[in-house]
């Protein structure tokens, strides 16, 4: 996969990049990342790449023409449009569609994303238009602008790529399932007085498999019971859920 990140700070993108997993990542060949500088593609002495709105308003809009000019440089005239489906042209930015785990497993089989980092007032609509592809938010928060957006999709997505992570670990994150992760444990066996619990120290691996699969969906009714409505459920999950729920003193299952 190649990832292109357009913005005005790209001293605020590079150094996470280029740290724990994100360097093993680009080590191993996994992916190919650039961060450019939008000023490049400004003109004039100063580099402009804001202006007031029209018709009046608060704050800046980013320009179209340095954004216009990058996407020539990288894509060609067209953009991402032109460059068929692996290629998606990202706009960071608070209308987009909410980033989650289903969300980014669809772009990790991209390879190839350009994302654009939304500042000040947002960017000329004539970009949206032309080029943006795909408009993606990490919340229903505002946040100064899109680099750090595009920081954690970028993480979600990279370490959904084959080779980065060891085989079968990102199978066990949370909402990867559809479920909460339930709790993890390592040495020592106790500590002020708190065990790991014993099954973990039997060596039955089913009995282990079905101990977590159960403290994932316990996790899930207790803090986030919306995700059992859309989670994969076999019966037998359905049947430890309502007891559950019973003992919880709920009123009804969940799902």
């Amino acid at each position: 996969m190649r990832i292109d990140v357009l913005t005005l700070f790209p001293e605020m993108v590079r150094a996470p990049l280029e740290t724990s997993m994100m360097r093993k990542a680009r080590e191993r060949g996994a992916v190919r990342l650039f961060v450019h500088d939008l000023r490049d593609w400004a003109e004039g002495k100063h580099h402009v790449t804001d202006d007031r709105p029209f018709g009046g308003g608060p704050g800046m809009v980013l320009k179209p023409e340095p954004i216009f000019r990058a996407v020539d440089d990288l894509l060609g005239p067209g953009g991402a449009r032109s460059r068929g489906p692996g290629v998606e042209f990202i706009l960071l930015a608070p209308q987009g569609r909410t980033l989650t785990q289903q969300v980014a497993a669809d772009l990790a089989r991209r390879h190839w994303l350009v994302l654009l980092c939304g500042h000040y007032e947002g960017v000329d609509e004539r970009v949206r238009q032309a080029l943006v592809t795909d408009e993606i938010s990490i919340g229903d928060y505002v946040l100064t602008g899109g680099e750090l957006a595009a920081l954690v999709l970028i993480d979600a997505v990279v370490r959904l790529l084959p080779g980065v992570l060891a085989e079968g670990a990102a199978e066990q994150d949370s909402f990867a399932s559809g479920l909460l992760e339930g709790p993890q444990y390592t040495r020592p066996r106790v500590y002020r007085g708190m065990a790991v619990p014993d099954i973990l120290l039997t060596g039955d691996h089913g009995a282990v498999a079905r101990w977590r699969r159960e403290q994932a969906l316990l996790r899930t009714l207790e803090r986030r019971p919306d995700l059992l409505e859309r989670a994969e459920l076999t019966s037998e999950d359905r049947r430890f859920l309502a007891q559950a729920a019973a003992r919880l003193g709920r009123n009804r299952p969940p799902v």
